[in-house]
């Protein structure tokens, strides 16, 4: 997996009031934190944390830090990146480093490959896990896990226990759980149905206004 690079610089100050005045100056809060490593305050600058992360890998890009500090060269991950839901800018990035010698847990995305023979049927590709987690070496970790979804008929499943990953990438799981699956138009007619009557049925038990 290509590795890019970020510079960042530390910060002294901590708290929602130097939070708030990074963001003002228009950079972003952040640490780096990691085993055996003294968690450090961080300051990074928006624009070049989103060109680090705009690979194939994503949010899985491995990054080397670089700066004044003793974080300078250390390789890490995006663990946690908070945006602000209106504007869509980013608020706070939490970095975790990593030993590229050893395994790690992270959430890769699903990406359905093709139109099932069900959809061309008139039936609908649902995704239930838009992500899954996997655990692997970090040079190890996909960009997707692609899913060829062509010969799925309607009613078709496709679980966990189905996927065919790469050598050393594991799916670690306790149930053989649903990745998505081919329904159809009535199917999904019922369940919606379903919730309606469950609304209902809801509205009509629970107590009028002034009643107890």
């Amino acid at each position: 997996m290509a590795q890019t690079e970020l510079m960042v610089n530390s910060r002294e100050a901590l708290g929602k009031g130097s939070a708030r005045s990074l963001r003002r100056e228009g950079l972003v809060p952040a640490v780096v934190y990691g085993k055996s490593f003294e968690p450090c305050a961080l300051s990074v600058d928006p624009k070049a944390l989103k060109k680090s992360i705009s690979t194939e890998a994503g949010l899985n890009a491995l990054i080397t830090l670089k700066g004044d500090g003793p974080f300078n060269g250390q390789v890490v991950i995006l663990k946690d990146m908070q945006v602000d839901p209106v504007v869509g800018t980013v608020l706070h990035a939490d970095f975790q480093v990593i030993d590229l010698t050893a395994k790690v847990s992270v959430m890769v995305p699903i990406h359905p490959v093709g139109k099932s023979a069900g959809e061309k049927e008139g039936g609908n590709l649902s995704v239930i896990r838009h992500e899954i987690e996997v655990v692997c070496l970090p040079s190890a970790i996909p960009a997707a896990i692609d899913i060829d979804v062509t010969e799925m008929q309607i009613g078709d499943v496709f679980h966990v226990e189905d996927l065919q990953l790469g050598d050393g990438v594991e799916a670690p799981h306790d149930a053989n759980f649903t990745i998505l699956t081919v329904v159809g138009r009535m199917a999904e007619e019922a369940e919606e149905g379903e919730e309606v009557e469950e609304g209902v049925l809801a509205a009509e038990a629970a107590p009028a206004a002034g009643e107890e």
